[in-house]
């Protein structure tokens, strides 16, 4: 069983990626992780992707298919895996489509996590970290006890330049364009299921779990 979260930044989709892998007991693989754990294991693959990451570049759909089905033939994905992070783009899903039809293997479902663009912004330009250990807060959601310190070991709170209400606006803005896409293309292939991210956590894993146990819509 091989599924696919969708989901803008923001939406919650790697909290519950991680969440369903474990109640469903298959690897959550998630692609940023993925390729770093590549560079470590210094695979041919891996060196492939290194000078990539090092450059700050995005790693090439070709590649990035490669190592994604690379790891879906380890033997801990035997029982199928939940991608998250990828794809991004219409043409990334097109291609996965293919390479996983090589293999005789597909996406059963696609599970999007929809959330509104208002409550994206208010969630990722709300968020600060401490600056000692990187425990995060949120000014509504999960404020400190006192403004601009860090509840654990008082270190001073700072957010960070992609949190920002400026850059949160553009990565939207140059970002949920593409996802929209892809949610178009699960649709078309019949396979995604939707549900409404703006529960709780637990409300949104719950809402996942019954969409699991039906056939897509």
């Amino acid at each position: 069983m091989i599924l696919v979260m969708v989901g803008a930044p923001g939406a919650g989709k790697g909290t519950q990626a991680a969440i369903l892998a474990e109640r469903l007991g298959i690897p959550h693989v998630a692609s940023g992780e993925l390729f770093r754990a590549a560079v470590r294991a210094e695979t041919p693959l891996g060196a492939a992707v290194r000078g990539y990451l090092e450059r700050g570049q995005l790693v090439p759909d070709e590649l990035a298919i490669e190592v994604i089905v690379d790891r879906l033939a380890q033997p801990d994905a035997a029982n199928g895996a939940i991608l998250d992070g990828f794809p991004r783009t219409r043409p990334q899903a097109e291609a996965l489509t293919t390479a996983l039809a090589r293999r005789g293997q597909r996406v059963e479902q696609a599970l999007y996590v929809g959330v509104r663009e208002s409550e994206l912004r208010r969630r990722l330009s709300g968020r600060w970290i401490c600056r000692a250990n990187g425990h995060s807060y949120h000014v509504i959601d999960h404020p400190p006890a006192r403004p601009g310190v860090c509840d654990l070991d008082g270190s001073p709170l700072y957010q960070r330049d992609d949190d920002r209400p400026d850059t949160v606006r553009a990565r939207l803005a140059a970002q949920l364009p593409p996802m929209y896409d892809v949610v178009d293309y699960y649709t078309e292939q019949g396979i995604l299921t939707a549900v409404d991210g703006e529960g709780t956590i637990d409300e949104v894993t719950d809402a996942l779990l019954r969409c699991l146990a039906q056939p897509a819509r």
